[in-house]
């Protein structure tokens, strides 16, 4: 089983796009036919922010170093069920006062 992402991240700055995957054939006359690419067609990136103290953040980069990039985990996202992502990018922490700030892209995936 997946481990669960759950930290929630901040609203502001909290950024996401779907991204469907067609195949098309275009015509000689202006007409396009389209159809869905494959079974999982639909996927998702979210860009998201995170602001704490040092054992909040220090926990998330714990849980995404674990993780390596590859190894899918569960997250939920605003407005949508629970989904596979992965973890490839995210921004090293800044300090101001002792409040600690950093970004992540989830990438959603379909196979653990």
């Amino acid at each position: 089983m997946a481990d669960t992402f759950l930290w929630v991240p901040t609203v502001a700055n909290l950024s996401g796009t779907a991204t469907l995957l067609v195949r098309k054939a275009q015509f000689g006359d202006g007409y396009a036919q389209r159809v869905a690419d494959g079974i999982n067609n639909r996927s998702s990136s979210f860009n998201l922010a995170f602001i704490g103290d040092a054992t909040k953040i220090s926990a998330i980069l714990a849980f995404l170093d674990a993780h390596l990039g590859s190894t899918g985990f569960l997250w939920t996202p605003p407005l949508r069920p629970q989904l596979m992502f992965t973890c490839e990018t995210y921004s090293e922490p800044t300090k101001d006062g002792n409040v600690y700030s950093m970004s992540a892209t989830f990438d959603q995936t379909f196979a653990p």
